[in-house]
């Protein structure tokens, strides 16, 4: 993005709301407080702190709970943000999905919006389904059933959640012009 003027911007805590504090209390006291805190989306969400209140918990579960191995949410959570060219979701989540033990290879090919080589078969069955789910709105039953076959239905259903929650995160940021540090993010857009 170019204009790096931000729409909703900073919000200090002593401008909250008394409910956006409450939210903002919420969402330092859970397990974000050791990773991102109120940065990123949150910022713009508690703007609508009734909207932040359950955004920020379902957000929990998809990036703290979810079913699916770490290394493989994180690269749906790649996916969602290279498909929507969210630079700051995708300059914090490839440190994440490195950290998960996604292979460095697979996270610069999904950055050239390249099809990785050599990914397992468990992999492979997310990037299908979270790039047919990003591309058409849904899956044919052929990818479905590979995804629930090695997780379940459970899984497949974390899968659903965790990328269309990064997709809300996306428009977040995206409007509000997030900004990242100088030479981080995306080369350019999807």
């Amino acid at each position: 993005m170019t204009d790096s003027h931000r729409r909703f911007g900073a919000l200090p805590v002593e401008e909250m709301s008394p409910r956006q504090r409450e939210v903002a209390t919420a969402i330092l006291s859970g397990p974000r407080s050791r990773s991102t805190g109120l940065s990123g989306p949150f910022e713009a969400l508690l703007r609508s702190p009734d909207l932040a209140d359950p955004v920020q918990r379902v957000g929990e579960h998809v990036r703290f709970h979810s079913s699916l191995p770490p290394r493989l949410n994180e690269l749906a959570i790649l996916l969602t943000a290279r498909k929507w060219s969210a630079q700051y979701e995708w300059y914090a989540h490839r440190r994440m999905a490195l950290a998960a033990g996604l292979d460095p290879s697979v996270a610069d090919a999904i950055a050239r919006n390249d099809h990785p080589v050599g990914l397992d078969g468990d992999a492979a069955a997310v990037y299908r389904f979270a790039g047919q789910l990003l591309a058409t709105g849904g899956v044919d039953d052929q990818t479905f059933a590979g995804v629930r076959d090695r997780f379940g239905e459970e899984g497949a259903a974390d899968l659903v959640g965790v990328v269309g929650y990064y997709c809300l995160v996306s428009f977040f940021l995206n409007v509000d012009r997030y900004p990242v540090p100088e030479g981080e993010g995306l080369p350019g857009p999807a």
